[in-house]
């Protein structure tokens, strides 16, 4: 599964902030981390993040594109089914 992200790195606390659909029509989820965006830092607080809320281990989570950017893709190794069901749960609280 791929997921697109909008991640503000130095954001204050590690948290998933909802869904959002940009101007082009491109729904995407917001996320914060605290963490710098320094070599790589703030890439993986948000594949810990991601993680986390989707109560799965970090190994399936790998960033496709986005490296330095605040858009991301992510893949998301595993049922595709049940990743959606964890992502809705997710992007409403």
């Amino acid at each position: 599964m791929r997921l697109s992200v909008r991640l503000t790195p130095n954001g204050g606390r590690d948290a998933i902030d909802g869904l959002e659909t940009g101007a082009d029509g491109e729904a995407f989820l917001k996320a914060r981390v605290s963490a710098v965006p320094e070599k790589g830092k703030a890439n993986k607080a948000l594949i810990v993040l991601i993680a986390k809320n989707l109560s799965i281990p970090k190994s399936p989570i790998s960033l496709i594109s986005g490296d330095t950017a605040r858009k991301k893709i992510l893949r998301i190794d595993g049922d595709p089914e049940d990743l959606i069901g964890k992502l809705n749960a997710i992007s409403k609280t």
